[in-house]
């Protein structure tokens, strides 16, 4: 039996995603619920994947049945393609699983040609309507199909405006547009050297081929690629018939959603255009009307437009984006799909439609993506600040952001790699921009809509964007735009208010935002689902205050050698370092200990009743010292004017010290529980400071749950002579008090043997926490800071590593090296705690594979918390799916 490559709309369902494609599956529902569906077929993922397997040739069989099913939708529609009397003229679009608005190509008019044209003028009694479409067609076969610059058809358009003395493409006559169309064959025949094609056949074979062929285009694989998308999906394609809303006042076209995309807010959003055709809402070559609008020009149908999107929100249970088109007056729905939204409108959705009992709390706690809260946690503008407003446009995406006005979306892309802060400032975007929009900080147009590509891109790239700033007067040759009086040159520094719509000159002081009503909401649902615990690293109290602002239920990394380094406390760490008197480093330990113990009381009281993890000191001393290379030069340059003998003497000293101290890989050096084992004066000195602090705070009556971590354990003999030592300590400063604290001893697991031999090393520790920034390291034997400069990232653009390894857990070897651990770990000691407190703590990939190892809690920075939250209920609910 012959491979089925197309189904007809009637034949597929909303189930038929992977098949048919996320537009091919809703146009199926749509027509299968009885809603006023074109008829059309799709040509599925399958056949997509077998053209680039197949050396982009069809598949066989495949474009007979397209010619069959293209047969069927002529009996239903009662025209006939190619037909000189009463052509059926048809759109191609694309469609893969995963919604990538603006990424590949859609065509339409199709089935036009000199023979077909009169026809349709006759049916219509529209010259001017006939004509219009038509040089639409070409337009647009010659951009998407044969690759012409789509600037050669606008000059040629905008010659002919100005020649005619008007503004908008709707003021040209019939007779203009005619001429028009005519010129566009001109440019076509000039820049592929053929004439345009009059075969009908012909054109719908070059469209498919076309839209298969964007699959693989720069845009499409960008976009994939800063979404995780697979590259191995496809795209479907889908040919239905076209219906016209450029017929005059009574037509139009329009994209809306159920619900506002960008608040959340419950009531529908979008915008139309009368007399135009789709391409026009999207490419903002005109500015189109709000969709509440409509309802005084068009009431009968705004009545019919909102049940219908009702009625695809209740039977989705989701927020739809939907396109439409009125013909003379008849509403036609031609898609339906999942509204990409802003983070705000995700949570604010999700939350009100549990309210509603739309949906449950799991199925809200699906909804929002991990990067979603991040981008939720935007910045604003201070409102107290002095704002030089220059222009105002639509606030297509929210946030707020500041950087240099650039012009050309390659510049955006080279200065953002560069590490600088751009605002990509365009006309109107393309899906060719798509690259200068990921490097940019936020997006400024001149022309376009809330549904313009710049706002769904931004909405979807988590990006501030302002559109449809008409004032703007972009002059691209010079590098330069104009709006009012002010003057905005390439490289100038603007910012940009996408919640409000305001260009702002200059930069503009900003304000970290905060967690709303509905997020504090949706967090509370997956608080109760998730199964990791999530807490944060936090070295000061500040950072211990956000961590439990943002929900954090426990300190997973504090790390005391920051403490060491602030200005009024390196130079009592270095002369406890260089001397060699135990006298005088005694004086100098005896000086840090009360610093430190207020440090470690002020992380108490913010964790009140909550654990603590303290790790002892981890770092080689000689970071603590002046550099060797920075020493050097000075000393040569005192020995060479020889004025300052003294001075000489002493660096000539410290240099010494130094240079002693220097190691060829610091990284496996003398630090962590080996500086405890060598000098354990200064981790007793730190031990001392943490119970102190714990009995301080507790007679304040605050709970302390101090947990002593010591660093880079490698044989079990390492751990049992420290802990007994540093034990030791921490029962005579209680007995001392008279104070009983409850605390932990326990080890971080960071390099390789200590992951193999984690039974040995759980008799000797109450708790493990995976360090897997070293983990990463040593098991890959790579030096962090050398390897992503110099290696990694180009290893993860050839595909050598499917991820930067220090931002996504590797789970095949580090990973593996943990499940070791834990394994192991348990077996010795089965009530053993273990997390994880590298920067994976706040990775939802990362997150997943903890939550699947069976650990207490993951740990991240304070700002991360929350993702870490979402993240780990959704692993939660993958795990109990999984487990069915």
């Amino acid at each position: 039996m012959a491979k089925k490559w197309v189904y007809l709309f009637a034949e597929g369902n909303g189930t038929m995603r992977d098949l048919l494609g996320g537009k091919g599956a809703g146009v199926a529902e749509m027509t299968n619920a009885g809603l006023p569906v074109p008829p059309g077929f799709t040509i599925t993922t399958e056949a997509c994947r077998e053209y680039y397997a197949n050396d982009k040739q069809f598949p066989a069989g495949m474009w007979e049945q397209s010619l069959e099913a293209l047969k069927k939708v002529e009996q239903q529609t009662g025209k006939k393609f190619g037909d000189a009397k009463n052509p059926l003229l048809v759109s191609v679009r694309s469609g893969a699983k995963f919604s990538m608005p603006g990424m590949m190509d859609t065509v339409l008019n199709l089935g036009l040609t000199p023979d077909t044209l009169p026809g349709m003028i006759q049916l219509t009694n529209n010259p001017r309507f006939g004509y219009d479409a038509y040089r639409r067609f070409i337009q647009m076969f010659g951009k998407i199909v044969m690759g012409i610059d789509a600037e050669k058809f606008e000059h040629a358009l905008q010659a002919k405006k100005e020649a005619k003395g008007v503004k908008l493409d709707t003021e040209l006559t019939a007779g203009d547009l005619k001429e028009v169309g005519e010129e566009f064959k001109k440019i076509f025949k000039a820049e592929t050297g053929r004439e345009f094609p009059t075969d009908p056949y012909e054109q719908l074979r070059l469209a498919i081929n076309a839209v298969f062929a964007s699959w693989g285009g720069k845009r499409a694989v960008d976009y994939r690629n800063f979404s995780k998308i697979p590259h191995d999906l496809g795209t479907a394609v889908n040919v239905q018939t076209m219906v016209f809303g450029n017929m005059g006042s009574d037509s139009g076209t329009g994209v809306a959603f159920t619900r506002n995309p960008s608040t959340g807010e419950n009531l529908l959003y979008g915008e139309y255009l009368t007399n135009a055709q789709g391409e026009d809402v999207v490419a903002g070559t005109r500015t189109p009307q709000k969709i509440a609008h409509l309802h005084d020009e068009m009431p009968a149908v705004f009545d019919q437009f909102k049940a219908n999107a009702e009625r695809m929100e209740k039977h989705y249970r989701d927020v739809q984006d939907l396109e439409f088109t009125i013909e003379r007056g008849k509403l036609y729905m031609l898609q339906t799909r999942g509204g990409k939204r802003t983070a705000q409108a995700a949570v604010k959705i999700a939350v009100d439609m549990v309210n509603e009992g739309l949906i449950s709390k799991e199925e809200a706690v699906m909804r929002v993506e991990p990067v979603q809260i991040e981008q939720l946690l935007h910045r604003r503008i201070d409102p107290s600040a002095k704002l030089q407003v220059i222009a105002k446009g639509l606030n297509a995406s929210p946030g707020a952001a500041t950087g240099k006005a650039i012009f050309d979306p390659d510049t955006a892309e080279s200065l953002a790699k560069q590490g600088e802060k751009v605002i990509l400032v365009r006309t109107e975007t393309s899906p060719d921009d798509v690259h200068g929009m990921l490097g940019a900080q936020g997006i400024l147009t001149a022309r376009g809509g809330a549904t313009s590509h710049a706002a769904v891109v931004a909405r979807g790239l988590g990006k501030p964007c302002v559109s449809g700033c008409e004032s703007l007067k972009i002059d691209y040759e010079n590098g330069q735009f104009t709006t009012g009086g002010a003057t905005v040159k390439e490289g100038d520094l603007i910012s940009i208010n996408g919640s409000s719509g305001e260009v702002i000159l200059g930069a503009v002081p900003m304000i970290e935002p905060e967690m709303g009503a509905e997020l504090k909401a949706l967090l509370g649902f997956a608080d109760g689902i998730r199964k990791l615990g999530t807490w944060a690293n936090a070295d000061y109290p500040r950072d211990a205050r956000k961590a439990r602002e943002y929900g954090a239920e426990g300190i997973g990394l504090c790390r005391t050698e920051h403490m060491f380094f602030e200005a009024e406390r390196l130079p009592i760490v270095q002369r406890m370092i260089l001397s060699d008197d135990p006298r005088v480093r005694k004086e100098s330990l005896d000086k840090l200990l009360p610093i430190q113990k207020e440090d470690f009381k002020g992380i108490f009281r913010a964790m009140d009743g909550y654990p603590v993890i303290i790790r002892l000191i981890d770092p080689p001393l000689h970071e603590f010292l002046p550099s060797y290379e920075e020493l050097l030069v000075e000393v040569a340059l005192l020995r060479e004017k020889g004025d300052k003998p003294d001075e000489l003497a002493e660096k000539e000293a410290l240099l010494k010290k130094v240079a002693a101290m220097r190691e060829a890989n610091p990284m496996l050096g003398l630090r962590g529980i080996r500086l405890g084992l060598t000098r354990p004066d200064i981790t007793e000195m730190q031990v001392r400071a943490i119970f102190g602090a714990a009995i301080e705070v507790t007679k304040e009556g605050v709970v302390a749950k101090p947990e002593v971590m010591i660093p880079l354990t490698g044989h079990f003999n390492e751990l049992r002579i420290v802990r007994d030592q540093l034990e030791g300590v921490a029962k005579e400063v209680m007995d001392q008090a008279g104070v009983k604290i409850e605390y932990k001893f326990g080890t971080m697991i960071e390099v390789p043997r200590a992951a193999l031999t984690a039974n040995e090393i759980a008799e000797y520790a109450e708790f493990f926490s995976f360090g897997t920034n070293d983990l990463t390291q040593t098991t890959f034997g790579y030096s962090r800071d050398d390897a992503e400069g110099k290696f990694l990232l180009e290893y993860v653009q050839r595909g050598i590593l499917p991820n930067n390894p220090f931002q996504v857990l590797d789970r095949d070897g580090v990973g593996e090296l943990m499940r070791i651990a834990v394994t192991k770990g348990k077996a010795t000691r089965p009530n053993l705690e273990v997390g994880i407190c590298g920067e994976h703590g706040g990775d939802p990939s990362s997150i997943e594979f903890c939550n699947s190892l069976g650990l207490n809690y993951v740990s991240s920075s304070p700002f991360r918390v929350p993702i870490a939250r979402l993240a780990a209920a959704q692993a939660a609910l993958t795990q109990t799916e999984r487990d069915r």
